[in-house]
């Protein structure tokens, strides 16, 4: 699965891991990514997106019909 959400575009980001000794290597941390499907009243089916926790609480504040709107605008497939 994707770890980019497709309703705020967040990413993993990257950096370094030091250990104690101060060897430093690559690293990554990964945004908490769910899989969730949403009603939408006015199609009346359901949509299935990947979004980040931030996304949900994005679709909850504004609406979902807001966001796939938002979306659509972008060019993203629904």
């Amino acid at each position: 699965m994707s770890k980019v959400c497709q309703v705020t575009g967040r990413q993993p980001s990257f950096g370094n891991r030091i250990s104690h000794s101060h060897r430093v290597t690559k690293r990554r941390w990964d945004p908490n990514i769910q899989t969730q499907r949403f009603w939408v009243p006015s199609e009346k089916r359901w949509v299935k997106l990947t979004v980040s926790t931030k996304g949900i609480k994005t679709i909850n504040k504004k609406g979902i019909e807001a966001v796939l709107a938002d979306m659509r605008a972008r060019g993203v497939k629904i």
